[in-house]
């Protein structure tokens, strides 16, 4: 059974004519839960079912949450989802809808996560939301069909938050021999914790994070993603909140469809000419999703 969906895979001839490139847009927003954690939960969770999961536990900020408690009432079995206080009233009516059971619990994610893993049992299983090679397993697939669609790009955008999509993006372009091409990572200021680590030389914790992007707000990436980044083609760049939801509003415009800031971080990317591309060039970017966005929420 698959879980996740192949999706949409656009050229976009608003933002090449702007930005003066190849822009194609892997429109993860078209998953079932409308981001591309989908591919991750759907995977992990396939693989621990297979080996005798009785259930699934995960915490989470909003998207991974959403895809967790979805694969499991895909495959038949009952999910826990641990949000923080900060999570939003449609994402946790989104958890409950798939059936799963939400737990309301601290301020920041990490005390979410730490309840989440004080209730896992011997066949409850837990589900990280960014950090565990099957999850960035499951993502590489975005690599694999975008190639098997034709398209080898020259380079990738996406969005950084805990480090999954990086992690799996990765994984997907050293496997197709496209680990050289640069990779734009994208967060917002109050966000930016793989920038913070890469300045560092070293991995670093947010004192705090803030601002709009929400699912961005991981206050460590994974190590995973700050290894790949030191060793791949890796910029760090940096985009306000305004910028991030100017970049959703104008997608809505051009393409009719609803992102979360999240998401257009690297759409903003493009749409404020952050980074100068050749006229040849094929920009890859990842557009992300945001399964609890709304248009309210974008306006307000």
């Amino acid at each position: 059974m698959e879980i996740s969906i192949r999706t949409p895979l656009i050229h976009s001839l608003p933002l090449s004519q702007h930005s003066g490139c190849e822009v194609w847009l892997k429109m993860e927003s078209s998953q079932p839960t409308g981001s591309f954690k989908l591919r991750s939960a759907g995977h992990i969770c396939q693989y621990y079912a297979q080996k005798g999961a009785k259930g699934f536990i995960s915490s989470s900020g909003g998207n991974a949450g959403i895809a967790v408690a979805h694969s499991g009432r895909k495959l038949g079995l009952p999910v826990t989802v641990v949000v923080p206080e900060t999570t939003s009233a449609r994402a946790r009516e989104l958890i409950e809808l798939e059936g799963a059971r939400l737990i309301v619990h601290g301020k920041v994610w990490s005390e979410a996560n730490e309840h989440a893993l004080s209730l896992v049992t011997d066949d409850i299983f837990y589900i990280h939301p960014f950090d565990n090679p099957l999850l960035w397993e499951g993502i590489s697939t975005i690599v694999d069909e975008v190639v098997n669609d034709g398209l080898r790009p020259d380079a990738v955008i996406l969005s950084v938050g805990g480090g999954s999509l990086l992690s799996g993006i990765a994984q997907g372009l050293e496997k197709h021999q496209l680990d050289h091409i640069p990779v734009y990572a994208v967060e917002t200021h109050g966000t930016a914790s793989l920038n913070a680590s890469l300045n560092a030389g070293k991995l670093v914790r947010l004192d705090k994070v803030s601002g709009i992007a929400t699912t961005l707000a991981a206050s460590q990436v994974c190590e995973n993603a700050f290894t790949v980044a030191r060793r791949l083609n890796v910029t760090g760049m940096q985009v306000s909140d305004e910028e991030a939801v100017n970049a959703c509003r104008q997608l809505l415009d051009d393409h009719r469809v609803l992102t979360e800031p999240a998401c257009g971080v690297s759409l903003s990317l493009l749409y404020d000419r952050k980074v100068q591309f050749n006229p040849a060039d094929k920009v890859l970017v990842i557009v992300c999703g945001g399964a609890s966005v709304t248009l309210e929420s974008i306006q307000a």
